[in-house]
């Protein structure tokens, strides 16, 4: 950052203005100068005199331009800037005929006599009483988006902040917050509990206000759907928010009985204990449970045809099925509900293509969906049809706080016969909600996915609860095919799986250990193995088969520290190439990237000509060109090249190292995992389990062996409160 100064002077007119979030150009004159100005300033108008601070910076298409952090403004007072003020469209309905009429009879009063005494505009000619009251109540509401940008800024909330309040309570925001400062940690708004009671205290209110002691137990329970829970435990709750709010926790629970009464929170007996739910995560739960109920009740007995065109499947494409295999298949068509699950080298695949064959053998219209794009694109590859992430499926739509809303739901549900789900595991209750709710009555499931790997990044544990409630038919394959043995990696997931140390090859296996002495050692050896050892030796680059993979973004062998080691090492500082710094760190022309969130407005043009839009949270790129002068990047993923605005592009971080969690749903050619003494919290079986099973054809561990012995014993699977197996059980027994 540069450093802060003040600027002063009259604006001269509005150059840009973005109306969603305020951002805004415009021309200021300053003591005879004349300056670009940028910042958020919603409601700035030509003719306004500004004070301001910020700072100078240097445009690489527009110059030099002031960019604003914090913003006075008064409005003008003579009459000329009154005039400039009105005829710039300021006030609604206010033209510059209008605005010259108004000043010439009222002078340097007019816009006192616009918001104080408006029925005097009625003596201007063409200015009726009930037009003369709608430019005042435009005007106040003008004035009143002021008066929050105002008050908010002596609470240290950003221009931005105060326009989304400004949007949900309009004239009443002012009042509103300061009546319950909580509401600012309503959805959409951005704002952290921590701010709003930081503004709450500095209003004196009492430690132990039932508004705030409402906020904290809300607070509690939405930060810990962060740590997977759907629900928390009532005795948990209460003292958690006693501590967190420093009152007493007879407080707190009095707040919550009238919270319950209120319908503000809902509460379960799950095994005689009292589980505390937000709504929405109650009733997500629920409608699962009983859809689920009711989707077994639909049965189809298995038909002679079925069991000979499994016969004729097997004949055709010289398989012979397990018995597993088989039951998996047949329970797909006859039960129309079915859980598969197995590790690798098990067969899932082999099954599901034989499922998809059957059922559009009954003429059945079978879609496929996955969580993530690069787990869709891989479903794609293995089965030959096409799959979509399960937001695309369901027709995303994002609203103005970027939460997601689907066009496909009950009342327009999707116009399929049979789905099929791959990597189950990643999907979280709310997206799962969502998708039981957009499918038809009698459409058949098919979940697939891997109970031991990591759980979905979302609240709720869906895959767990489903196969621990028995409400629906699972299938496990644990037979590994003999050829799927034949390599090490396979081999050692199942060993890390049963509790045992996995076995590395010496010479001529896929699955190799390099001990290291420290986490410097680790580094060094995990960007030797990039640049120099693995490229010589398999013919192959970190750019196209070679994925670094961490436990976590901190430390000296976390994805941070080591994407800035591999990109200096592998894509260095150089004239010729043009570099972007976003929120997460420099990128450079040739680096390797991530996109991090599904985005569905990123137009992308394939080699081929053809044009599309999309970008899915985990698709992973080279970063072909930055063009400074128009401010876009483009990225290349495979065979399309995807153009991204400088906002856009805040969704890109550096991909030459990136975590477990953000490699589900995927695999590489040749994982590289550095293991050394990581955090005890990322020392654990499942996401071992799930670093090993996303290599292909190599694994390469370098660390410590004391720290793989560490995670393949701890087997302390991360507590996920949750009631969807309660719901369940429930609903199995009333549908009983």
């Amino acid at each position: 950052m540069g450093t802060c100064e003040e600027l002063s002077g009259t604006v001269e007119r509005i150059v840009f203005r973005n109306d969603e979030n305020g951002w805004t150009v415009l021309d200021l004159e300053s003591d005879e100068e004349y300056h670009k100005v940028v910042g958020t300033l919603p409601s700035v108008q030509a003719g306004e005199l500004l004070r301001m601070t910020g700072e100078w910076v240097e445009h690489p298409k527009f110059g030099r331009q002031f960019r604003v952090s914090s913003c006075e403004h008064a409005l003008p007072t003579d009459t000329a800037s009154v005039l400039r003020y009105l005829a710039s469209g300021a006030v609604k309905g206010v033209g510059p005929a209008t605005a010259h009429a108004l000043v010439e009879k009222f002078g340097d009063d007019t816009l006192r006599v616009i918001e104080e005494e408006p029925q005097l505009m009625a003596k201007v000619k063409g200015i009726t009483p009930a037009r003369a009251e709608k430019i005042a109540r435009e005007y106040r509401e003008q004035f009143g988006l002021r008066e929050v940008l105002l008050a908010f800024s002596q609470y240290s909330l950003t221009p931005a902040e105060a326009l989304r309040c400004w949007k949900r309570w309009g004239v009443k925001t002012v009042d509103t917050i300061r009546d319950n400062p909580y509401l600012l940690c309503s959805s959409g708004l951005y704002i952290s509990f921590e701010r709003a009671d930081a503004i709450c205290m500095s209003m004196e209110r009492a430690a132990d206000d039932s508004r705030r002691v409402e906020a904290g137990i809300l607070h509690v329970l939405r930060h810990n759907l962060n740590n997977g829970h759907t629900c928390l435990p009532r005795n948990k709750l209460v003292s958690t928010a006693a501590l967190l709010l420093g009152v007493s926790e007879e407080t707190v629970g009095d707040v919550l009985i009238d919270m319950l009464h209120n319908f503000v929170v809902k509460e379960e007996a799950i095994d005689d204990r009292a589980f505390v739910f937000l709504p929405h995560l109650y009733q997500a739960e629920r409608y699962i449970a009983s859809r689920i109920s009711l989707m077994t009740g639909f049965q189809t007995p298995v038909s002679e045809k079925t069991i000979h065109n499994l016969a004729v499947v097997e004949e055709k494409n010289g398989i012979r099925y397990e018995e597993e295999q088989k039951k998996a298949i047949l329970a797909a068509v006859e039960t129309g509900l079915l859980i598969l699950t197995g590790g690798p080298g098990t067969g899932k695949t082999t099954t599901l293509r034989a499922i998809i064959t059957l059922l559009e053998a009954l003429g059945e219209h079978v879609a496929i969906a996955a969580p993530t794009g690069r787990a869709a694109k891989r479903m794609t590859e293995v089965t030959g049809c096409e799959a979509k992430t399960i937001h695309r499926l369901l027709e995303v739509q994002w609203d103005d706080s970027d939460q997601p809303a689907f066009a496909r739901n009950e009342k327009n549900p999707l116009d399929i016969d049979a789905l099929i789900v791959d990597e189950v595991s990643m999907v979280d209750t709310v997206l799962f909600d969502h998708l039981l709710r957009a499918l038809k009555p009698g459409c058949r499931l098919v979940l697939v996915g891997d109970s031991d790997q990591l759980p979905a990044i979302g609240a709720g544990r869906v895959l767990h609860d489903l196969i621990d409630s028995g409400a629906l038919p699972v299938v496990e394959l644990k037979q590994v095919f003999r050829q799927a043995l034949q390599s090490d990696i396979v081999a050692n997931a199942h060993r890390i799986v049963s509790g045992e140390m996995p076995i590395f090859s010496q010479k001529n296996g896929d699955c190799f250990f390099l001990p290291q002495a420290s986490y410097e050692d680790t580094a060094e050896a995990i960007v030797d193995l990039c640049v120099r050892r693995l490229p010589m030796t398999y013919g192959t680059s970190v750019f196209e088969g070679i994925q670094v993979l961490c436990p976590g973004r901190k430390g000296e062998v976390g994805t941070l520290a080591l994407n800035n080691r591999l990109q200096e090492a592998l894509n260095p500082e150089d004239p010729a190439k043009r570099e972007w710094t976003g929120e997460h760190g420099l990128l450079r022309e040739g680096d390797k990237v991530m996109h991090i969130k599904n985005d569905y407005d990123i137009l992308w043009t394939r080699d081929n000509g053809d044009t599309g839009l999309g970008v899915f949270n985990g698709d992973i790129g080279i970063l072909e060109s930055i063009d400074v002068r128009d401010q876009l990047l483009k990225v290349r993923y495979d065979d399309r090249v995807a153009v991204y605005t400088y906002d856009q592009a805040q969704e890109l971080e550096p991909a030459y190292a990136i975590t477990v969690h953000k490699s589900q749903g995927s695999e590489f050619d040749m994982v590289v995992l550095p293991l050394f003494r990581n955090q005890p919290q990322l020392c654990y079986r499942n996401l071992l389990y799930t670093a090993v099973t996303r290599a292909k054809r190599l694994l390469v561990v370098a660390g410590n062996r004391q720290t793989v012995e560490n995670m393949v014993n701890n087997d302390r699977k991360t507590l996920r409160y949750t009631g969807l197996k309660h719901f369940l059980c429930t609903a199995k027994r009333a549908f009983v």
